[in-house]
């Protein structure tokens, strides 16, 4: 289903990628499952659905004559926060 993706603008530099993880997860830890009143219900993503809140579901982008305009680095990024093994992170 997805509902847990996210998309955000950024470098493309798998160090920035690995400082986002570790940022979200300090802000929202995955355990103890049982911190979340949504994993309440029997699931297990309550940290997913934060973690996603923060990042967004959405990005605006700029069009210049006719082409994405980003800086030298950028790039559009999607990523999951829930789901199977393979399918988590960006």
């Amino acid at each position: 289903m997805h509902i847990m993706a996210f998309v955000f603008i950024n470098d493309g530099e798998p160090g920035l990628h690995e400082d986002y993880k570790d940022w979200l997860e300090r802000l929202a830890p995955h355990e103890p499952i049982s911190a979340y009143r949504h994993n309440r219900t029997g699931e297990s993503n309550g940290d997913a659905h934060l973690k996603r809140q923060i990042m967004g579901r959405e990005v605006v982008v700029e069009i210049t004559n006719g082409k994405l305009d980003f800086g030298p680095w950028e790039q559009i990024f999607y990523g999951e926060f829930d789901g199977t093994k393979g399918e988590k992170g960006f």
